[in-house]
């Protein structure tokens, strides 16, 4: 059912905030500055936490604790998602004060972030972060929140109100990621000079220096240019670099990792959740494209474009972004049931669907059972992209379905076009299953149109103990018959 949309894009442009009377450094005004000398040493610096008087706590949300702080006594509980994967909420203060007169600001680290538990509970995913936030919600004894997701909290946001819609009251993406199959690009590097993009890379392979002193060093080296604004001072430099990347080992890798399986396209088309969206117009870390592909995933929403503000808009541009945050809050009343039940609907079919359940899965045995047990030969069809394809087909292999896997990697190997590097990992598991079907000479033939190919890239298969080289590994199966490989991963 077809409804009617509003769409709101608000151009704001702001005078620049002032040091001292004269306006800051800004990421246009391309200004270059080299240190020499690598800074041993990072400036100690309060957090910020500590010079507020808030209820700051800790909270058991099953399998570990969130670090969680509260400010303000009215309106409804808006809860902050900071970004990374592996950020903090520090870099919320102390801007997000403004909203604690018009708002109950809940503030938290993610698992595995900050200082909330880095403990994994069922393996670090976008999944059990949502998770986390829903128990975070009941812990607290909320009832609905509006949700404000930065970044890659954006992205956990969506995910949440895919997930949990009738927890939410409205929201609010800021620079957020992307949830669709065009993920669009990026202009990080756009406004550094050659000699500083040099310098950053020289003090990242450096032996020796802490996760604190690479991201001092590279941002007094103009590393602040790929998503500041205005050129940060010395102490927030100090700041950023002591209390705003910290995470688990492992966690960024993980998450990101994982992310990328959360598409969403299609979904928001109808969504009667109210939608805020800010986007900045020099945010670097995506394409000048960006609020238009937002605006197209989420055409019901309110977008609004600030105009001299990058990845932080909140703290380049404050007067237009709570503004703007506080008239949508105020405004927001309770949705009811008969708005929201068809998107639920909608979302329950979609969960349903094959491509979605295999987006939620893992990569391990009971997965594998899991997604044999709902494929069916008329579910090909509604396979698209390329890990779709090889995780319906490895969990295939994994029960012995020998015969529906080919069929799926067959399908595979002619959907991936001029891929050559998806198209020969799809022909080597084509010889895979042939050869445990018995049909040793088809088998030859899909590991030899694989080695033709001339492919070089390496390929491992964790659950399986399997790493190879698409240049040397089919010779190989070419003179002996592929034997079976257990999945040793349990969930």
């Amino acid at each position: 059912m077809k409804t009617a949309c509003r769409l709101f894009i608000i151009l704001i442009a702001m005078q620049g905030s002032t040091w001292g009377g004269e306006a800051p450094e800004t990421v246009l005004d391309r200004k270059v500055h080299i240190e020499k000398e690598i800074q041993r040493e990072v400036p100690a610096t309060p957090r910020f936490c500590d010079a507020m008087a808030v209820p700051k706590e800790r909270l058991d949300v099953g399998g570990g604790a969130l670090y969680c702080e509260r400010e303000g006594q009215s309106g409804p509980p808006m809860v902050l998602l900071h970004g990374g994967p592996g950020s903090t909420h520090h870099y919320f203060h102390p801007s997000f004060t403004r909203a604690a007169r018009f708002a109950q600001v809940v503030y938290y680290d993610q698992r595995g972030c900050g200082l909330s538990d880095f403990t994994r509970g069922q393996g670090y995913s976008v999944d059990q972060a949502v998770d986390d936030l829903e128990h975070l919600r009941t812990t607290l004894g909320l009832g609905k929140w509006v949700v404000v997701g930065h970044s890659y909290g954006g992205l956990l946001a969506k995910h949440y109100a895919v997930k949990y819609p009738d927890s939410l009251l409205g929201l609010v993406l800021v620079g957020a990621s992307t949830a669709v199959s065009d993920r669009g690009g990026s202009r990080q590097g756009q406004f550094m000079a050659p000699e500083e993009l040099k310098r950053i890379g020289e003090i990242r392979q450096m032996r020796g220096l802490s996760t604190a002193q690479i991201i001092y060093n590279a941002f007094l080296n103009g590393d602040w240019k790929r998503q500041c604004f205005n050129k940060p001072s010395r102490e927030r430099i100090a700041q950023i670099a002591s209390y705003e990347w910290n995470q688990d080992g492992g966690f960024n890798s993980i998450m990101s990792t994982d992310a990328r399986r959360i598409l969403l396209d299609g979904l928001f088309m109808e969504c009667p959740i109210p939608t805020l969206i800010f986007e900045g117009k020099w945010d670097l870390t995506w394409d000048a494209a960006k609020p238009k592909l937002m605006q197209k995933e989420h055409p019901r929403a309110e977008l609004v474009v600030l105009e001299k503000s990058g990845h932080q808009m909140f703290d380049d541009e404050p007067e237009a972004f709570f503004g703007a945050l506080e008239r949508f809050v105020t405004g927001l009343k309770d949705i009811p049931e008969a708005q929201i039940a068809p998107w639920k609907a909608c979302l329950a079919t979609w969960k349903n669907a094959l491509p979605s359940r295999i987006r939620a899965s893992g990569f391990g045995r009971k997965s594998s059972e899991s997604l044999a047990k709902a494929y069916t030969k008329a579910g090909l069809d509604a396979l698209e992209s390329f890990d779709e394809y090889l995780r319906m087909g490895l969990a295939l292999y994994d029960v012995k379905r020998y015969g529906d896997a080919l069929d799926v990697f067959q399908a595979c190997a002619g959907d991936m076009g001029d891929n050559t590097f998806r198209r020969g990992i799809a022909l080597v598991w084509q010889g895979h299953v042939l050869d445990l079907l018995g049909r040793r000479d088809e088998a030859i033939a899909a590991y030899q149109e694989a080695v033709d190919m001339g492919l070089r890239d390496e390929i491992q298969n964790d659950q399986y103990g399997l790493k190879y080289s698409l240049d040397t590994y089919p010779q190989e199966r070419l003179k002996t018959p592929f034997v079976r490989l257990e999945n040793h991963l349990e969930n």
